[in-house]
């Protein structure tokens, strides 16, 4: 790395780093004020405020790190044109894209970062801290209430199965009473209750099995069959497909509709057990698989966005960076809304509203860097 790469790097990073420490201050202690009363309700410890901050911490920083990477360009870049470096730099033969390269490394490092941070952490972080919230009360079976799900129906469109699941553990996969019906390719029905089963080994294993099985011919009956344990390495579901429907279960209520944040790999397992979603229930899927691809790549667009702001030179105030910063945050992120909002409504196409403000943006940061002198 060249000393040039290195002295922008440090120049943008330390900016960088005090726009995101402050971001999570202000969020911190704004959350925590409002939030205090619910702490003290579930009796929770300082230790325990922690922890939940920081499985939190995820979510916050996919949100707010392409407002603070822009913040922190423009206040660096504002900085440089003000003091005439970046003229020198240019003087001395270096071109603006050379220059920039820094950037952009930056911009990419980050939006694969927030990418990790969609897939990874963040579709858990809102069951992890409700979990936290829960974990001093008095009753376990409200301390386990993310954990523990009664009453579970499951269906398999693909596969045309319907599980119903008396109650289901989340963590471990293991259910109890269980009652399973699916229609076999040859027209035959098959019916199985079962006191308890577990998925190991790849493969679901059923406890005091009770069977029925439907033949319509040679004459249309029903065949009981009784056994202590069976293993069904013919059932396609996992464990990983049920907590899926779960969660798009719980997504009913508004509020929780607006704070999920699911995964790419949720959403496609869901799609494939409901190959017959309704149009509506597509959009929004396709639309917000989209958002989860186009979304970290906000942080490159972000740079592209930034340099003609605060390249051109001139004795400029370093805070035209901040407010200029702010518009432009605030373009964007409306624009994001509002082509989601269509996408959601089935008036864009999916992968047209999530791409449109990082396609329509980052165009207009290159015609305008182009331009600059």
């Amino acid at each position: 790395m060249r000393l040039l790469d290195r002295y922008l790097l440090r120049e943008l990073l330390i900016p960088l780093g005090y726009c995101l420490g402050g971001f999570l201050v202000f969020w911190v202690s704004f959350d925590l004020l409002s939030e205090l009363d619910e702490f003290q309700r579930h009796r929770l410890t300082g230790f325990d405020v922690v922890q939940y901050y920081l499985v939190m911490l995820p979510e916050f920083l996919v949100t707010v790190t392409p407002i603070g990477l822009l913040l922190a360009m423009l206040y660096t870049l504002t900085n440089h044109a003000r003091h005439h470096e970046l003229t020198a730099i240019r003087a001395a033969g270096v071109s603006l894209w050379r220059l920039s390269l820094a950037y952009f490394a930056v911009g990419t490092f980050l939006s694969l970062g927030v990418f990790a941070l969609n897939e990874l952490w963040v579709p858990r972080s809102e069951e992890l801290g409700q979990r936290i919230l829960a974990r001093r009360d008095g009753e376990e079976a409200t301390r386990d209430q993310g954990r523990w799900f009664r009453n579970l129906t499951f269906h398999n469109e693909r596969q045309r199965r319907l599980w119903n699941i008396g109650l289901y553990d989340r963590e471990t996969g293991a259910m109890w009473n269980v009652n399973l019906d699916w229609e076999l390719e040859n027209g035959m029905r098959r019916r199985m209750a079962a006191r308890y089963g577990v998925f190991t080994n790849g493969a679901w294993t059923f406890y005091g099995v009770r069977q029925l099985f439907y033949t319509p011919f040679p004459e249309p009956k029903w065949e009981p069959s009784d056994t202590n344990q069976l293993e069904m390495i013919e059932l396609s579901e996992t464990p990983s497909q049920i907590n899926s429907e779960i969660r798009f279960a719980t997504l009913s209520g508004a509020r929780a509709a607006k704070r999920a944040r699911l995964s790419l790999r949720e959403i496609r397992e869901y799609e494939d057990l409901h190959p017959a979603l309704p149009a509506a229930a597509r959009a929004k899927l396709q639309t917000q698989f989209h958002s989860r691809l186009a979304e970290p790549w906000t942080n490159l667009v972000v740079v592209l966005m930034a340099i003609p702001f605060g390249v051109p030179s001139g004795r400029r105030n370093v805070f035209v960076g901040v407010t200029a910063s702010i518009f432009i945050a605030f373009g964007f992120f409306f624009t994001q809304w509002l082509s989601l909002a269509l996408g959601t409504a089935g008036y864009l196409l999916p992968w047209v509203a999530a791409w449109l403000p990082n396609v329509v943006f980052a165009s207009g940061g290159l015609w305008l860097t182009l331009r600059v002198r």
